[in-house]
């Protein structure tokens, strides 16, 4: 049976190449909105943390109506971070619409996300976007994009996919380049034309997977998938299946089905093969699930994601500070919150650590952790993080590591420092290219060669730079490489910071503080900028006199605080380092607070070494 009056397809595309604006189109077109609704930007980026950053991090369900059919459209996200999302998304879908920059062209995310929906054998849309830019590169691009097609192997199907030409901030699509569109009708008619309709045996034993979890106050935990056969009924008793664990499947029974409409959900009575749904009822339900009917419980395979690449320890937070500003601050209640994540994240990893008060939390890259820290701060967590690590794998006998695909676009100014810097992070130069008047460069390296580079890089590129990495794969053991070529400022007492305090640490270096700070003993409060750290009393005072008076501060002047954000943070901390977060405040600290602990500590690692 072949569901004609449906179509499922997924949005796919490089971080910022403006999917989601599209879609905000698409939903206008669509009928979403009344004629006279207010509507705002980016209307799927519904987290506040999306909002922020301006990215997308959760895929989102939608769908619109044209010509009596209905087109399931998922958001999903760009940045290589979350490509855990965009995996298993497209197994709910028929086709892809590949969305690509008109003037940046195919970007690293934009291979990752096209080979897995070739993989899938998924049609392919390819919509060029932004022709509006003053710098578009329309022919260019679209060559470069059948580059990439060829390059991943594609069928000749796949190699004849259609080429639309758009505008998503416009609302416009047109079919050759050279001809203005005037709305998105010709992507809409491409989409019914060429993307497949949904299959499946309508008479047959139920099979739905669950591709993502959402969760609900109300009802609890909701599963979200496709069904692949049969029809999945309201008050239906199912099991729950699993292909990879084998377990016994679990009997339960959905409570509420509904399926996506617009910006909302409506409930239905039952959903045929083919049709997106999103049910409550099974409270042990997890991504990668199958439901299936009593009578036959088949679990369908599950896509494999693939597996983290940096590990970050998640403590209790034992700072003197400890407790002041969080609401949870347990391990038990951190316990609860990281293990929670897992329900919805499957490309995240969660493990005890040594002691009953850490954990250690795997990701695909230091946004996708700082994300999760960022979303649990937010709630009123406090937890304290150590500097992230690689994990390595033993290939065939030889010790690998991960690296990255890395492409740079810089002005051709910046070039030379650049290739030094990344040339001694043991960067190779695989590609090197003119785009009008900036370079573009394409480097392999190792990941943890990367760590605390790219605020570099914008310093070095005066912010004009653009840096996209991906994961590449894993390759032999590349050599130590140091850390870090600069040192920490460390507070030697606790108190309040003063002007006349700040006024004679700034001259030792980069000063993360400002006056009237709260601080304590071993407490980083700036950086050194040679290597080795240097204890600061940012908290002196000035001793007074029937002739020194206190108004004289006001004649010092202090050179701003450099204020560091998660991202920073996590970058800049060495091996005996780490983070205290809580709902307020992102501080740095020694491991070891007391500094004559922390100084033989020191020496018996030196003659360790």
């Amino acid at each position: 049976m072949k569901q004609e009056n449906i179509r499922n397809v997924a949005i796919i595309a490089h971080v910022d190449h403006g999917k989601t604006t599209l879609v905000d189109q698409m939903l206008k077109q669509g009928g979403v909105y009344r004629e006279n609704q207010a509507t705002e930007e980016r209307v799927m980026d519904s987290n506040a943390l999306e909002r922020e950053r301006g990215i997308t991090i959760l895929a989102k369900n939608t769908a619109v109506h044209y010509k009596d059919v209905k087109i399931n459209i998922i958001d999903t996200p760009g940045h290589a971070d979350f490509s855990g999302e965009v995996e298993r998304i497209l197994k709910m879908v028929n086709g892809v619409l590949l969305l690509v920059d008109a003037a940046e062209g195919p970007m690293p995310q934009t291979r990752f996300v096209l080979q897995k929906a070739l993989e899938l054998n998924h049609r392919v849309i390819v919509v060029v976007n932004k022709i509006d830019k003053p710098d578009a590169r329309i022919e260019e691009v679209e060559n470069e994009v059948l580059e990439l097609l060829m390059d991943l192997n594609a069928t000749d199907d796949q190699l004849d996919s259609p080429m639309l030409f758009c505008s998503g901030r416009a609302g416009t699509a047109s079919l050759t380049p050279y001809e203005a569109g005037v709305d998105l009708k010709p992507l809409f008619d491409t989409i019914l034309e060429y993307i497949p309709a949904p299959e499946g045996d309508e008479n047959g034993e139920l099979q739905l997977l669950v591709s993502s979890i959402d969760y609900n106050d109300y009802v609890g935990r909701m599963g979200i998938g496709r069904v692949d056969r049969g029809v999945i009924r309201q008050n239906q008793d199912v099991y729950i299946c699993n292909y990879h664990t084998k377990a016994a499947p679990v009997k339960t029974r959905i409570v509420s089905l509904q399926q996506f409409d617009g910006l909302g959900r409506r409930t239905v009575e039952s959903a045929l093969p083919g049709d997106i749904v999103c049910f409550s009822g099974a409270e042990s339900i997890t991504i990668g699930d199958t439901i299936t009917s009593l009578t036959c419980p088949e679990p369908l395979e599950f896509v494999k994601i693939s597996e983290p690449t940096i590990e970050m320890t998640f403590a209790v937070n034992d700072s003197p500070f400890a407790g002041k500003e969080g609401k949870y601050v347990t391990s038990r209640q951190l316990r609860d919150r990281l293990y929670r994540e897992l329900l919805k994240d499957v490309s995240l990893r969660v493990s005890d650590g040594e002691t009953t008060d850490c954990f250690k939390v795997a990701g695909r890259g230091e946004m996708h952790l700082s994300i999760l820290v960022e979303t649990m701060r937010r709630e009123g967590y406090e937890l304290s993080l150590s500097t992230p690590r690689v994990l390595y794998r033993d290939i065939d006998g030889v010790r690998c590591e991960p690296y990255e695909n890395v492409i740079i676009d810089v002005p051709e100014e910046y070039m030379g420092t650049v290739m030094e810097k990344l040339g001694a992070r043991k960067g190779e130069l695989l590609q090197m290219g003119r785009r009008g008047s900036r370079m573009e460069l394409q480097y392999l390296i190792p990941s943890r060669c990367l760590f605390g580079y790219r605020s570099e890089f914008l310093t070095a590129t005066r912010g004009e730079g653009i840096l996209n990495t991906v994961f590449e794969g894993y390759h032999p053991y590349k050599g130590d490489m140091a850390s870090r070529m600069t040192g920490s400022l460390v507070a030697s007492e606790a108190g309040e910071t003063t002007s006349y305090g700040l006024y004679n640490s700034q001259e030792r270096g980069q000063l993360f503080v400002g006056v009237q700070t709260p601080v304590y003993e071993g407490m980083i409060v700036g950086e050194n900028p040679k290597m080795g750290d240097i204890e600061i009393n940012p908290c002196k005072t000035k001793q007074l006199t029937a002739i020194r008076s206190k108004g004289a501060d006001e004649k010092l002047i202090l050179t701003p605080a450099k204020i560091m954000s998660l991202e920073e943070a996590i970058e800049f901390i060495a091996d005996d380092e780490l983070i205290e977060v809580t709902p307020k405040s992102i501080r740095l600290r020694k491991t070891i607070l007391d500094t004559a602990t922390r100084k033989k500590a020191q020496a018996r690692r030196k003659l360790q070494n």
